[in-house]
C-alpha cells in the first residue's frame, strides 16, 4: 500500500540547525539516515520533496464558474505543509512507524494518509 507523509511545521519558527533538512549539516544528515533506514527495512520511497514557503503559494477555488485565487495557503493554523514523502509499505502501522522516525517529527508533525487506490478496499 502507498502512503503520503505530509510534513507540517510552523513556518514562523526558525528551525534549529540540527533539525534543518534544507541545508547541508546535521539536519540533512539525519534525513539521509532516515532514508537509509527506511529503505533497509524494505519500505520503498516513491517520491518526496521539500516545499517553498507558504507565502509563495496561491489557493485556487472554482465557485460556480467563478475563479477565486488568493495569496498563500488556505489554513486556519500556523502549521503548514513543508514537504512530503510517498512510501510503499505493508500497512498503516508500518507507515506510522516510518513517519515517527522522520526528522520532521521532532520539530513539527507528520500526517499519514493512505493513497486511494481502486484495487485496495
Amino acid at each position: 500500500m502507498q502512503y503520503l507523509l505530509l510534513m507540517c511545521c510552523d513556518e514562523t519558527a526558525e528551525p534549529r540547525p540540527e533539525d534543518d533538512c534544507r541545508v547541508p549539516g546535521p539536519g540533512a544528515d539525519a534525513l539521509a539516515v532516515w532514508v537509509g533506514e527506511t529503505e533497509a527495512r524494505g519500505v520503498r520511497l516513491l517520491s518526496g520533496a521539500r516545499l517553498v514557503l507558504g507565502a509563495e503559494a496561491k489557493t485556487v477555488r472554482d465557485r460556480r464558474g467563478e475563479l477565486l485565487v488568493t495569496d498563500g495557503p488556505f489554513a486556519e493554523t500556523k502549521d503548514l505543509v513543508a514537504g512530503f514523502e510517498v512510501i510503499e509499505c505493508t500497512g498503516l502501522d508500518e507507515a506510522v512507524e516510518v513517519a515517527s522516525r522522520h526528522p520532521s517529527a521532532r520539530t513539527g508533525k507528520i500526517e499519514v494518509r493512505r493513497v486511494f487506490n481502486d484495487e485496495v478496499g
